[in-house]
């Protein structure tokens, strides 16, 4: 009997050690989508996969990056083509969110840089409005200055002068998520894709014509 009770007692060390406590709801380990029930909430519904999902096929499918001349914050010709793209492809996905991050280089004071690129990720958003796009999508606008480069280096480096645009999750309140149709959503743009003619078939079909 002795023997049985020290087995149970370590067994039940042994599972407090591995996993949540027992008052600690399933899901609580998870911190980066807040607290355990909204976590919970997220999984369930299928909405957590799906915004992951999308922010994969963004970053996969767009340029989500724009460089910017020294200390501006001017849109030049090039940032102008890919945030095209980048409103094109949010515009396809009216159920979802994104964030604007704008970053610099090493050059100049850590306070001006901040504030240089908070102005570099607002002319981004202002642009997403001119081509129709709702600034209630936005879920943030944030500068980190030159706290993020991507070259280490004290000179001025266009690498590190630049914006993000990442694909956050989705509208709050918007039909589709209301009715849960996050898979439809994902492979909504799939299955148009599928549906037409392939270029090489095109490309038969002409040589094959009478000239």
């Amino acid at each position: 009997m002795r023997i049985s009770k020290l087995f149970l007692g370590a067994s039940l060390l042994t599972l407090a050690a591995c996993g949540p406590g027992f008052d600690q709801e399933i899901g609580g380990g998870a911190t980066d989508f807040g607290n355990a029930t909204m976590n919970n909430t997220l999984i369930q519904s299928g909405q957590k996969d799906y915004a992951i999902a999308l922010a994969g096929r963004f970053a996969r499918e767009v340029p989500s990056t724009i460089t910017f001349a020294f200390d501006s914050a001017h849109l030049d010709a090039r940032s102008v083509s890919i945030l095209r793209q980048q409103a094109d492809w949010i515009k396809a996905f009216p159920e979802v969110r994104f964030r604007v991050y704008g970053h610099t280089d090493l050059v100049g004071t850590s306070s001006y840089n901040k504030a240089l690129g908070l102005r570099r990720a607002k002319a981004v958003v202002a642009y997403f409005a001119s081509q129709g796009i709702s600034r209630d999508r936005l879920e943030a606008l944030a500068s980190f200055g030159e706290t993020r480069p991507l070259v280490q280096t004290a000179s001025p480096e266009e690498r590190n002068r630049r914006t993000v645009t990442e694909v956050s999750g989705f509208v709050k309140n918007h039909p589709t998520v209301l009715n849960g149709k996050y898979a439809a959503v994902i492979h909504r743009e799939y299955i148009d894709l599928a549906r037409r003619p392939h270029p090489a078939n095109q490309i038969i079909q002409t040589q094959t014509n009478p000239g």
